[in-house]
């Protein structure tokens, strides 16, 4: 097989070229293919330099992702690393596109770093419940401080070129069409001179000058390392690159690494990083499915919903025609996508240039006829059946033929929607999460008729706009809120039995969940769908809305809160709960935690046993991707499916008995052969 590896000679500088796409990936075949051309470049008397770059759209992306799970073939990346470093000639790394994960370690190893100014460099590996493991937590922190290398091992977020050069990782900015032509040069300059070394640098001092920082660091990044092994071992790594000497240190990453590569959290992170590209695949559609141009998008519904949905294609770039019924709502709704975006621009995320910019790409009307030349339409309507078919039919009538007609329905059927037209195939839903400018997950719902080149522009449009998509089949809820009622129905029996609605929430928050389901219900007003008479009290949530607890918004709702919204449980809730549990009979009992946790979680199991068995969803990692991005499951269990097979799909099985909950044929099915659902 032709190696990855190339090299080439400019005078006294060799030239090692990676060109394997698409994302120059650290395999195998590349590793080898680098140990043997420093190895050429350091027996040939006549080379001084080198520099290491590659072909393509990137520099060293990370790690080859199909060697996971896999056993490890030699050379390994730190051995790799080990010997770039060792060189007595200065090598030179040419960074475009991204150094991520292996890529940036790579680069640490070399003796110096230069980058085009679109460049970026990270340490992603606690994205997948990891830390870096060739040398990079002990390199950086000697190279730029242990300062600056915590946010970049701790919480994996990559950084620009400019902000690489600030900290130190970089040593030149170059021009974007000369990377390879300055690199040469400066090789060349360095060409007889002692080589800098990172794993002697001093610059992890600061850590010993002051070791409060990997404290203070714990404390103020506390809620996003909150549930996380690998985000405290990153801690404990850079730490040791403050305290140890570099083989000691590299000796306590690998342990680190180690440990965290076998336990529970990685393997479920590894899942879902493998499961959000798998949910991209849709099995009956070829690959080479053509795609439907989307060059303008209509958007029915300025209200909160609407006016988010449309913001994704403005931030695109894709012009959007907002539709609304009366002028003061149209209005009212322009005006708070502008605050949206000049929030956004307030913290940092996007200049007033491109807030400017994405709202001249917006043609607020009052006419549907204004929506004859849009690609694709979304109606964002009040969920009732017979208004979005009325919607639907005006659609089919004013616009043009071949433009896809969407609904933003949460609960209501596609197919009997697409009955409301004469071009069903071209109908489909496209569910948006609130915010939905804000929320990850699209639900890309197919119906009966939905046409493939109709779904395949759906979903590749949900990834230019920044979403994560799962196919839905056409059911009640589609995935995730027909699981979520399970949920609720849990909940609602639990605080009628005993359980308190606050243990309820704790025991969810416990898990990893940002908000139990009455804090949810809270956050979003618990006036939504309410029909407005006091008078008529039948459930707990119209009894509260009846004593003006409305939420979050009105200071009080399932729970009191304060100034800063934080919640106390209230007395006069008890009281209404109270109530109703006597006057419907239930007998008031103590309900441990472990029941609470078992009886929410497992019956959301179930119905995902059942979504799979009906065909719903393709596979039980689409139904992790749903729960991860839109309900907030915690990523390190890996989603409701894989948390199930690692406990155990007997242990649900088991548990749902024991609380005499409804077990499907197909989840029994699967505990008894011992399977997983994948």
């Amino acid at each position: 097989m032709t190696s990855p590896i190339r090299t080439e000679r400019d005078g006294n500088v060799l030239v090692i070229v990676s060109d394997n796409p698409p994302v120059n990936a650290l395999g195998q075949a590349v590793r080898a293919g680098l140990a043997d051309a420093i190895a050429k470049g350091l027996a040939d008397p006549d080379i001084e330099a080198m520099v290491i770059r590659c072909d393509g759209q990137t520099f060293f992306a990370g790690a080859d992702i199909t060697e996971f799970g896999k056993p490890p073939q030699g050379p390994s990346l730190p051995q790799v690393l080990d010997r770039i470093e060792a060189s007595d000639k200065p090598v030179v790394a040419a960074i475009h596109g991204t150094a991520l994960g292996g890529g940036c370690e790579l680069a640490l190893a070399c003796h110096y770093r230069l980058a085009v100014p679109k460049a970026k460099l990270g340490l992603p590996e606690v994205k997948l419940g990891l830390i870096p493991g060739a040398g990079g937590t002990q390199r950086l922190p000697r190279l730029v401080g242990a300062k600056a290398a915590l946010p970049l091992v701790v919480l994996g977020n990559p950084i620009s070129a400019r902000d690489a050069l600030d900290i130190g990782l970089l040593d030149l900015l170059t021009g974007d069409s000369s990377l390879e032509a300055e690199a040469i040069a400066f090789a060349r300059s360095k060409a007889g001179q002692p080589v800098p070394r990172t794993s002697q640098g001093t610059a992890n001092q600061d850590g010993v000058r002051d070791p409060a920082i990997f404290d203070e660091f714990r404390v103020t990044q506390g809620r996003a390392m909150r549930g996380l092994d690998a985000p405290n071992a990153a801690i404990a790594a850079v730490r040791a690159a403050a305290e140890l000497p570099f083989a000691e240190g590299v000796k306590k990453e690998r342990e680190l690494f180690v440990g965290l590569m076998t336990g529970t959290q990685s393997k479920a992170m590894r899942h879902y990083f493998f499961a959000e590209r798998a949910a991209q695949k849709i099995a009956d559609l070829p690959a080479d499915t053509p795609l439907l141009p989307i060059r303008a998008v209509g958007v029915i519904g300025a209200g909160t919903m609407g006016g988010g949905i449309a913001m994704n294609f403005l931030s695109a770039g894709i012009p959007v025609i907002l539709l609304e019924m009366q002028q003061e709502a149209l209005d009212r709704g322009t005006a708070v996508m502008r605050r949206n975006y000049e929030a956004s621009a307030k913290r940092g995320r996007m200049t007033m240039a491109q807030v400017d910019a994405a709202m001249d790409l917006l043609t607020p009307t009052l006419d549907y006829a204004d929506l004859a030349d849009c690609d694709l339409v979304i109606e964002a309507v009040y969920e009732n059946m017979d208004v979005k078919k009325q919607v639907f039919a005006r659609l089919d009538e004013v616009t043009k033929p071949g433009a896809i007609l969407a609904s933003n329905t949460s609960y209501l059927s596609i197919d009997e929607i697409a009955t409301a037209t004469q071009r069903p195939g071209h109908v489909l839903g496209l569910h948006f999460f609130s915010p939905a400018n804000v929320m990850k997950l699209l639900e890309v719902v197919r119906g009966a008729q939905t046409r493939g080149d109709v779904l395949a522009t759906a979903m590749k449009l949900a990834r230019t706009i920044g979403k994560v998509a799962a196919v839905s089949g056409v059911c009640a809820g589609f995935i995730g809120n027909r699981m979520l009622s399970k949920r609720q129905e849990q909940a609602n029996k639990l605080i009628m039995e005993g359980a308190s609605y606050w243990d309820v929430d704790d025991v969810l928050l416990e898990f990893g969940f940002p908000m139990g389901p009455f804090q949810m219900g809270d956050l979003a007003g618990l006036d939504i769908g309410w029909h407005r008479d006091p008078a008529k009290v039948t459930t707990v949530r119209e009894a509260l809305c009846a004593a003006g607890r409305f939420g979050q918004k009105a200071g009080k709702g399932f729970y009191d809160y304060d100034s800063a919204r934080q919640r106390t449980p209230s007395d006069e809730v008890r009281a209404i709960i109270a109530d109703f549990a006597a006057k419907a009979g239930h007998t008031q009992r103590e309900v441990g935690k472990d029941e609470i946790r078992e009886r929410l979680l497992y019956p959301m199991v179930n119905e995902g046993a059942k979504i799979l068995d009906e065909k719903i969803a393709q596979r039980a990692s689409d139904i992790d991707v749903v729960w991860i991005n839109g309900y907030g499951w915690p990523i390190y269990t890996g989603g409701p499916m894989f948390w199930a097979s690692t406990i155990g799909l007997e242990t649900i099985v088991a548990g749902l008995d024991r609380h005499g909950l409804p077990v499907s044929d197909y989840l029994r099915k699967c505990a008894a052969e011992g399977r997983t659902f994948d």
